[in-house]
This record gives structure tokens, sequence and C-alpha cells, in this order.
């Protein structure tokens, strides 16, 4: 496309859930126009599925400067009881954020917004996606306005981070393949008279499985399901069904009363074949949906958005020595991981379902093995906080290169305080300034330059945006 071609903004972001909060607010902070469209009308509802912040979103959050704001607005978990025998350790995480954060969604869309808002992105609330059409320059997005007149806007990209029902994706005719795993979900938040037990707990008793976990804030989310009750999300749900099926998963319904809100739905597997289509892509439940067990929806959507935005803001800036393999790398990169997720929370909620006595002995089996091998657990907690997910390693490095990058303390700082720049970050030792490589997708001014407080240290380590391993010298 020529330099000199006009539209109407360089990205259009179509959702503004937290994915697309977050991938529009980087882009902006990065210099680029963005342009987020939202069918929903300006305003954060208190009704939401999400509660749960990984270890590895939180440094996310922290390399954005947002992650000890969200902390104060929840309560944090260093373990989290799991089938009533496997007690699941966080502190081991090796994370500056070694537990999970008990917070609700519009928390996060706060901050999120506040932060997007503040970097100069354009919202357009109430306005809705009809179709779109794409050729070699740009994405053409028909559009209808809060005021229900027709709307066109141009752009060189689009990101759909609009959910499981995506405009986008069906613009695009992309299949979403999968199915329903588990039906007749209820979901609630409510107040207890008794204190329970365990911060955090899940457990199946057969025919029931039910989860519970605190807010902080004298409000707890739970979620139960029965299969005795099967029945359409449409169908009412009260309190006294969820205390019913709490009381046969938990053994107690704690005394629970007061619900602020009380839901049914149901729960899908499903992925996208492809990530990018052209110049436009998606994120978020837009491209994967999976069960809610392990609570990794809302941080996998984030950690898309943070993959994809460094990604675009070097393409457009025209830091990227080979634009379309950078722009490929978020299939290549993300895709395995949405498709873990699908994997492992799939798993999780099959075992709290396990009905006959074959499936619950070998849940038993599953508990016991990772409550007494250590690594086992550890490789668990890595992958549902995010902590141990890895992309493969670019062309001619080595590992670590792919891995995520822990929070050095260099002599400049933290290295998620020097990530706050949005750029690459070059950790180096003192007097030695390293060679970058042709293919890193950096100009040379855009560095952070950075310095191992140990003079021991003789490698160079040059780290992406979102926090990952680039390069490393030899």
């Amino acid at each position: 496309m020529s330099t000199t071609e006009k539209t109407d903004t360089q990205v259009l972001v179509v959702g503004a859930g937290p994915t697309g909060l977050l991938l529009a607010g980087d882009l902006a902070t990065a210099g680029i126009d963005v342009t987020l469209v939202e069918r929903r009308p300006h305003g954060l509802a208190n009704m939401t599925r999400a509660f749960g912040v990984h270890a590895r979103t939180l440094e996310q959050l922290d390399a954005r400067g947002l992650a000890d704001e969200l902390l104060a607005t929840g309560t944090t978990l260093d373990s989290a009881r799991l089938f009533g025998r496997l007690d699941l350790d966080l502190t081991r995480l090796p994370s500056r954020f070694n537990h999970l954060l008990v917070t609700p969604q519009y928390e996060v869309e706060r901050l999120l917004e506040r932060r997007a808002v503040t970097a100069g992105v354009t919202f357009r609330y109430g306005t809705e996606l009809r179709a779109l059409r794409q050729d070699a320059d740009t994405v053409t997005a028909e559009l209808t306005g809060s005021d229900g007149s027709p709307l066109t806007l141009t752009a060189r990209h689009l990101v759909g981070t609009d959910g499981v029902r995506s405009a986008v994706r069906t613009a695009l005719d992309l299949p979403f393949p999968g199915r329903s795993v588990i039906r007749s979900i209820v979901l609630a938040d409510v107040r207890l008279t008794e204190d329970p037990a365990d911060a955090f707990s899940v457990n199946g008793s057969g025919d029931s499985f039910a989860f519970l976990a605190p807010f902080g804030d004298g409000w707890y989310r739970v979620m139960g399901w029965s299969r005795t009750r099967q029945v359409p999300d449409t169908d009412p749900v009260d309190l006294d069904e969820i205390r019913e099926i709490t009381r046969r998963a938990l053994g107690t319904d704690l005394g629970m009363h007061d619900p602020r809100w009380i839901s049914r739905f149901h729960s899908d597997e499903r992925q996208v074949p492809f990530y990018r289509v052209g110049r436009v892509f998606l994120a978020g439940d837009a491209a994967h949906v999976h069960s809610p067990a392990g609570g990794q929806g809302m941080n996998t959507g984030l950690q898309d958005a943070a993959n994809l935005s460094w990604k675009l803001a070097a393409v457009l800036r025209g830091d990227a020595p080979d634009p379309e393999a950078l722009l490929d790398s978020y299939q290549s990169e993300r895709h395995p991981v949405g498709a873990a997720v699908l994997r492992s929370s799939g798993a999780l909620v099959r075992l709290a379902m396990a009905h006959s006595p074959l499936t619950r002995a070998a849940r038993s089996l599953a508990a016991r093995f990772l409550s007494t091998v250590r690594p086992a657990a550890t490789r668990a907690m890595g992958m549902i906080s995010g902590i141990g997910i890895a992309y493969p390693p670019p062309a001619g490095a080595r590992r670590p290169a792919g891995r995520r990058a822990p929070d050095a303390h260099l002599r400049e700082g933290r290295l998620y305080e020097l990530l706050r720049e949005g750029e690459f970050v070059l950790i180096a030792p003192e007097g030695r300034p390293p060679v970058l490589p042709d293919t890193a997708p950096v100009s040379a001014e855009r560095l952070v330059r950075a310095t191992w407080t140990d003079p021991a240290r003789r490698t160079s380590v040059l780290v992406r945006p979102d926090g990952y391993v680039q390069w490393v010298s030899r």
C-alpha cells in the first residue's frame, strides 16, 4: 500500500471486551491510529462470567503498569483444592505473581478501557459490523452506527475480538468446529453465612460438581452443574437450585444468600482453523471457546492480544524486515496455545463430571499422581497459569528464545517495568554492546537498553514487547 493512501484508521478493532481493549491500548500506545467499535452501549457490566486472573496475565498487565492496581480490587489465592484431595501450591510458580487473583472481569475492563482512552483510541459504541471486504491494501467494514445509519470505515488491518458469536468470523465465512461439552451450568455471585474451609474449592460427586471462590469483598462466585437438571439456557434458575447442587458436590451450601445475579449457560469447545485471513485477525473468544474449568478464557484472550499487538505495530511502523512472516507468526504461536487450552480445560471438566466408578477411580488416581509427583504438578500449574507457555524459537535462534522471560532485576529496574515502554528490551553485559541479528523485528532506535546487575552474566538477551525471549547471544 502506498504510504500516501488514506484510510479512516490504521487498525479497526471490533469488540470492546478485555481482549479488544488491551489490543487497542497497546497499538495506540505504540503510536498507531486505532478505532474500536462495540455493538453494546457504553458501560461496564457487573454480570460477567470471568473472575480469575492467572500469573502470566498479571505479568502482562504489570508490563502495562496495571497489575498492582488490579490486585487491590480482589483477593489472591495461594493454593487451590480440587476434588477434595488435590492441593495445588501456587506459591511455587516462578513469578512475582505466584497466586490466582479473584476479581470480576469488569475490573479488568475498567483499567484497560482507561488506558485505551488515555492512549488516544477512538471509541464507537452502539456500532455493529454488518459486512467486510478486503483487498491487497485495505479492509473495508460496513457498519451500522449508534443512530441506525450505515457507516463505512477503511483500515489497514481489522481485528475481531467480538466474542463467541463473532460478526467478524461470520463475515469471513470461517468455520467454528467443535461441540457443546457441558449444558445447563448455573452461575451466581452470593454471600455466605458460614466461612468455607478452603478459599477455593472444586469437587464433584458423580451427579453434580461445583466450585466456590471469594472475590474478597464478601461476595463469592459459585458455579454448579447437575446431571439430573439438564435444561435449556432459557429455563429459569433460582438460588434453591444452586444451593442443592452445591450441597451435593461440596457437602454444604455454607448458608448462601442474597445473590446479586444468577445465570444459566452452556459451554462449547470450538476453535477456528485460521487466526489470520489476509488483513483480518481473530483473537479471544472469536477464535476459541472452551469450558470454564481452569478459568483460562479471558486470560487466553488477553495473551492473544499481547502477542498480536506488537507485531501489528512493528509492521505498520515499518520495523519488520519480513512483515508477512511476522504477522503469520501470530497463527503459528497462538493457535497451538488455543488448542492446548481446549484440551486442558476439557480434561478438567470431564474429571469433574466423572460419573462411573471407573472414571471416578481415574480421577482419584490423577489427583494422587499430581499430589505426589511435584514436576507433574508444576507443569500442570505452569500451563494453566500461562507461566509454562512457550513458542517455537525463531529461525536461527536457540533456546531460551521463544520462552517467557522471567522478571529480572536489572540496573535500570525490573524487566517488566522496562517493558512498559512497549518496545523490545535488550539486556547486555556492561561495556559489551551486542550486534543484533538482521532478522530481529526491531529498529535500533526503538530499543530499550538495560544492563545485568551480575557482572558474571556474559550473554545478551533480546526480549519482545510481550515478555518472550526473541534472541540470545552465544
